[in-house]
């Protein structure tokens, strides 16, 4: 269990300065106005740094009166540079009787994931592949070009215009899952580098913001489908998810929709507006409201060149006609393929589980094949992603083996199925949560 109380001199404060705390002192500080957290049995107060928290300050609040170091190295490719931003932050160690992990999580399974973790480390598998990255990023601005000497060829006649909305729906989604390569720093080694492309592919290939992405999507690997700390599955009232909100939202009577129809009207208001309407109406208020001028201007550089590039072609009416249609479309794939490998699986609130356990309770696989890997941008092995978000994603099968034999010895359920199965999950999985409600709503 805990390996004793090591001494944590190497800050160069006298070694009788050292304050041991139990977990149970450690879990009260987990409010908004005190946060701590523990990181390889030391303890650190992040209060006031939380706000100056690249990944942002809501996803180190999360972690707050907890052991978060499963979660620090997921995200940090580089530890020794945030070590340095650590230190003035320690204020002790847990007590030598302490167990490493809080709320009684199974050690053993805790250990033997960070062996796992070692082992990867070990076999290279956090190592892009240059030629992967540039081919992918190449076929997308292949596309772009290809749509622009279509219409200089063909005109601007409706097949063309179908086959144009058609090709750049494509790059776009494609640009979608890349700038997630970059968010995740899974491309470069230094993060500087993925920062930099992240903000070139979400920002000037697809005119949205990097921090906005980066602040929203941390919650989201942290915290997945757990009410109140994934932005993921705060539905906003329009739909009821997993098996107890809908039941608590029918035993007090709340109908701010029919939810018992919710597995219909999703197709009427989930694929076709969340990007055109909602992350629109998000992306540039967040811009604007908390001041990221460097994403602002990236956008406005996706726009600019997007204008210049349509405006002859199709006046301004026409091309913002087509950038709307495009993201239209690009909506009903986004949706249908983030959503297959969370809403079908565990939505509740939180458990404080061991790292594996819950993001596995979160996440399923769906069947690897070329089609699968290129149409979901490696998302079919969202269980590794999950567990490893800073890999490059050409490696996830290498590792998919060794994670579902860790699974298989503590009896955690790992689960995979086609890419139609999981399409009709999803709305199968809306229509038990609506029939939950409903019998709650009539009879509870």
């Amino acid at each position: 269990m805990g390996k004793g109380g090591e001494k944590g001199g190497e800050s160069g404060e006298p070694e009788a300065q050292i304050r041991f705390y139990t977990w149970e002192e450690i879990q009260k500080h987990n409010l908004r106005t005190d946060k701590w957290l523990v990181i390889e049995r030391k303890v650190y107060n992040v209060t006031t740094w939380a706000n100056r928290h690249p990944g942002g300050q809501r996803v180190i609040s999360h972690c707050a009166g907890e052991d978060a170091t499963d979660a620090f190295q997921a995200f940090h490719i580089n530890p020794t540079l945030v070590q340095k931003f650590l230190k003035p932050l320690l204020i002790g160690e847990l007590a030598p009787g302490e167990p490493s992990h809080d709320r009684d999580k199974n050690s053993q399974l805790v250990e033997d994931f960070r062996t796992l973790r070692k082992t990867v480390e070990d076999m290279n598998l956090f190592r892009a592949s240059p030629l992967f990255f540039s081919l992918y990023l190449g076929h997308i601005i292949v596309m772009e070009v290809l749509a622009w000497l279509m219409l200089l060829y063909f005109g601007t006649g409706w097949i063309t215009t179908l086959i144009l909305a058609c090709i750049l729906t494509t790059s776009q989604a494609q640009a979608g899952w890349l700038q997630h390569d970059f968010g995740h720093l899974s491309v470069f080694k230094k993060s500087s580098w993925n920062h930099i492309l992240h903000k070139f592919v979400i920002g000037h290939l697809k005119g949205a913001s990097a921090n906005w992405w980066n602040h929203r999507h941390f919650q989201h690997h942290a915290k997945p489908n757990i009410f109140k700390k994934d932005p993921d599955v705060n539905m906003l009232h329009v739909f009821v998810l997993g098996d107890t909100q809908p039941v608590e939202y029918g035993k007090k009577k709340l109908k701010y929709l029919p939810y018992n129809h919710q597995h219909e009207y999703f197709f009427l208001i989930f694929p076709p507006l969340l990007i055109p309407v909602y992350f629109q109406i998000q992306i540039i208020s967040t811009m604007i409201r908390r001041r990221f001028w460097a994403d602002l201007a990236w956008a406005i550089s996706y726009y600019m060149r997007y204008f210049i590039t349509y405006i002859p072609f199709y006046g301004v009416l026409g091309s913002l006609s087509l950038l709307t249609f495009v993201r239209f479309l690009e909506s009903h794939w986004f949706v249908w393929v983030t959503q297959m490998n969370h809403i079908p699986m565990e939505i509740d609130s939180e458990k404080h589980r061991d790292w594996l356990s819950s993001q596995l309770a979160a996440t399923c696989n769906i069947e690897q094949s070329f089609f699968n890997d290129w149409f979901t941008g490696h998302l079919n092995f969202q269980i590794e992603h999950h567990l490893f978000p800073t890999m490059p994603r050409h490696n996830f099968w290498k590792v998919k083996p060794l994670v579902k034999s860790l699974c298989a010895k503590y009896g955690v359920q790992y689960e995979e199925k086609p890419l139609g199965k999981a399409f009709v999950d999803i709305v199968g999985s809306l229509k038990k949560s609506g029939d939950l409600w409903l019998d709650a709503y009539l009879h509870k």
